[in-house]
């Protein structure tokens, strides 16, 4: 199916560059990028070359479905404002940490808490941890034996976190933690020893560190007009065309998301542990609510008859893209289908519903449908490791307000 009528306003060599970095497979890297492994995350490559495509510094780019913050972190390091929102609130503390931009002395003292925070983890020594989360729920499944001893480690580094002299810091803290106890417990077959996960934590503590100052160089490069101005809310994008942060703002140049895929499992509100084990301890950790079941966090889950619940959702966020974008707003989404064969058809025909019309890069017109196709790495969410299924196939589509 070809409903592509009209192509995009951008340079031969911006959509080259555009087309190869979609493609690029190389492993995420640079700024903020790697303060945390959130599912099924955007390529940085990807983003930066179509921020610099089709926007220019000063403008507003908007995420509505911001994950783990990749789009904010490179419009504000490209000096562009940005916006982005997420019904997670673990996205939101992610994409948060993600994009503050911390002051060298900031980074010192964070260098400092490192140290201390280290010290602190010791199984033989009591914790006492003030949680306002219910750790019957949130700790589920970090009671056997095999994880107890990192249970307490991870509690120990929050009591360190809690005690640095901002929330800013301590935002910082609790994301290193989060990334730690990530790499500690998610899909591990063997967990590690309390030293390992003591070591981790101060090799994750001076990358991140390392990363911020990247970020903030960036940032002070590319703003000739003042400082970008960033805003990562939680809630349902459905209603983010009216949210008050953007009375400050200016329209929107571009649009850049990726909505969860239909019909494809991604576990964004989960880590597995002890045999593929469910639990929310992310949300403990960032001291964030988790909101409810996969359901909650895919618009409707994948195994409603027809995917109804997921096509009605993704009406009610369009709806709101198409209300917020203006006709000079280009719009880019990245999105995988268990069975493209009808969900593509069905997804443009709501967005055409909506008023956003489809358009194309004049590169790849007249090539198979004229969109644009990568092959997405190895993931860690791909069901089983079946190996090569439709959703191991992403596709980028681009969208204008008729």
């Amino acid at each position: 199916m070809n409903r592509i009528r009209e192509c995009l306003d951008a340079s031969q060599p911006n959509q080259q560059k555009l087309i190869e970095a979609a493609r690029n497979q190389s492993p995420v890297e640079g700024l903020t990028h790697n303060f945390y492994r959130y599912p099924a995350r955007f390529s940085p490559q990807f983003v930066r070359a179509a921020i610099e495509t089709f926007s220019s510094p000063g403008d507003l780019v908007v995420d509505p479905f911001m994950g783990g913050g990749t789009t904010l972190v490179e419009a504000i390091a490209g000096g562009r404002h940005a916006l982005g929102t997420d019904i997670s609130s673990l996205a939101g503390f992610v994409s948060l940490a993600k994009t503050t931009v911390y002051s060298e002395t900031e980074l010192l003292a964070l260098s400092r808490w490192e140290q201390h925070a280290c010290k602190r983890i010791n199984v033989h020594k009591q914790v006492s941890f003030q949680s306002t989360h219910d750790e019957e729920h949130y700790l589920r499944h970090l009671d056997r034996t095999t994880t107890w001893r990192l249970r307490k480690s991870i509690q120990q580094a929050l009591v360190a976190a809690t005690e640095l002299s901002s929330n800013r810091l301590e935002t910082f803290a609790r994301c290193v933690i989060l990334r730690t106890a990530q790499w500690a417990l998610d899909t591990r077959k063997s967990v590690p020893t309390v030293s390992e996960f003591r070591h981790a934590l101060s090799t994750f503590t001076h990358e991140m560190i390392g990363g911020a100052r990247e970020l903030r160089i960036a940032v002070k490069g590319s703003s000739n007009a003042g400082h970008p101005v960033v805003h990562c809310l939680t809630g349902s994008n459905a209603t983010l065309h009216e949210d008050p942060a953007l009375n400050a703002l200016p329209k929107p140049k571009l649009i850049l998301t990726s909505p969860p895929y239909p019909g494809v499992h991604v576990l964004y509100h989960r880590w597995q542990i002890n045999g593929r084990k469910e639990t929310p301890a992310p949300f403990w950790i960032a001291n964030k609510l988790d909101g409810a079941g996969a359901s909650y966090y895919t618009m409707g889950g994948r195994h409603t008859e027809h995917l109804d619940a997921y096509f009605a959702s993704l009406r009610n966020a369009l709806e709101a893209i198409a209300a917020l974008s203006s006709q000079a707003t280009t719009i880019v989404q990245v999105v995988a289908f268990s069975d493209p064969g009808w969900q593509l058809s069905r997804y443009l025909a709501i967005a055409d519903d909506v008023g956003l019309q489809e358009v194309c890069l004049q590169a790849l017109k007249g090539q198979a449908d004229g969109r644009l196709w990568r092959t997405v790495p190895n993931r860690k969410w791909y069901a089983d490791q079946q190996g090569a299924t439709h959703s191991s196939k992403e596709v980028v589509l681009f969208h204008r307000k008729r």
